[in-house]
């Protein structure tokens, strides 16, 4: 299990731009995966976006694709997912997440960050 912390959200007005980051520490078996899911308020946690360890295959929400962009820094515990045009209904608390291999569900995370919130006022 891996801990990973998220930095870069906040408070945004409609069509502005956040790139959020997180950071993965600790011992692992082998090479794995980093994305992204959110959570807004009485909602169920969602898929946004992942990477995989090389960084070649990444996986999108289709709702998001074309205004965020998932990364992977030149060392491989750094990810980063860049979110342009930002709307209202992309407030949630977004969260770092990590697995085996590259993913689009929960069940397949296996480490989770705490969350920072995003908040895209009208």
């Amino acid at each position: 299990q891996l801990l990973l912390v998220e930095s870069g959200g906040g408070l945004v007005q409609a069509g502005g731009s956040l790139r959020l980051s997180c950071a993965a520490s600790g011992r692992t078996f082998g090479n794995y995966a980093m994305g992204w899911f959110r959570q807004a308020p009485g909602k169920e946690r969602e898929f946004v976006a992942s990477i995989s360890w090389s960084g070649e295959s990444t996986y999108y929400a289709d709702p998001d694709k074309g205004r965020f962009t998932i990364s992977r820094g030149n060392t491989k515990n750094t990810v980063f997912l860049q979110m342009n045009n930002l709307k209202p209904e992309d407030t949630a608390v977004y969260y770092c997440a990590a697995g085996a291999s590259n993913f689009r569900r929960i069940e397949e995370v296996h480490s989770w960050g705490q969350g920072t919130q995003v908040s895209v006022s009208s």
